[in-house]
């Protein structure tokens, strides 16, 4: 009889052991999850806070005499193709990696428009004296390198998370709530960045 008592406090302990773990992985995987959405908070901030520059920017360049066109045509349609991205497919973003990717194309659109627009306006000596312009400048480089600190530390979170949620047996733990708990997708280095754009001026 108190061999079967024995028998059955193990068990029981085994089964409470489980319990716990089964639930502290949970709850591990729910604070990096969030963490990560969190992030992602910050990144899309960040290029709000640029989107929201572009108007005035493209003012102020049209105002330059003889001014390319092409240049700030190509800034506000890129901007519009930010704005046409669906508040669903960018909440849905960090567990489709289509939609991430999607997102990603369009702000690296407006984000190469935008370096090459700055580029073209060193042509532009009224430009280059106008306090209003270099104020203006001024925000959006800031800017740019606050999109890439929020960036750079969304990789940083997604991958803490990606490698917490694969390793055994928390990757079971994972498994079993199906998208809940979906590997993050990755900003990734713009085709190109990595070389200074070059403009032609005629």
């Amino acid at each position: 009889m108190r061999r079967t008592s024995y028998t059955l406090w193990i068990v029981v302990g085994i089964v409470v052991i489980i319990v716990l773990w089964f639930f502290g992985t949970y709850n591990a995987l729910v604070r990096a999850d969030q963490g990560v959405e969190a992030q992602w908070g910050n990144v899309q901030t960040a290029y709000q806070r640029r989107a929201d520059l572009i108007p005035n920017l493209v003012a102020t360049v049209k105002g330059a005499a003889n001014f390319e066109k092409s240049t700030y045509i190509a800034v506000a349609q890129a901007r519009a193709q930010v704005g046409q991205i669906s508040p669903q497919v960018i909440a849905n973003a960090l567990r489709n990696p289509q939609a991430f990717a999607q997102y990603q194309r369009a702000q690296d659109t407006l984000g190469t428009a935008l370096t090459h627009l700055l580029a073209v306006t060193e042509n532009y000596p009224q430009l280059q004296a106008s306090q209003n312009f270099l104020t203006l400048q001024a925000q959006l480089e800031g800017t740019e390198n606050r999109i890439a600190v929020e960036r750079r530390r969304y990789n940083d979170l997604a991958r803490s998370f990606n490698t917490q949620r694969s390793t055994v047996p928390t990757v079971f733990v994972a498994g079993l709530f199906g998208s809940r708990f979906a590997s993050k997708p990755y900003f990734e280095a713009t085709a190109g960045a990595q070389t200074a754009p070059r403009v032609q001026f005629p």
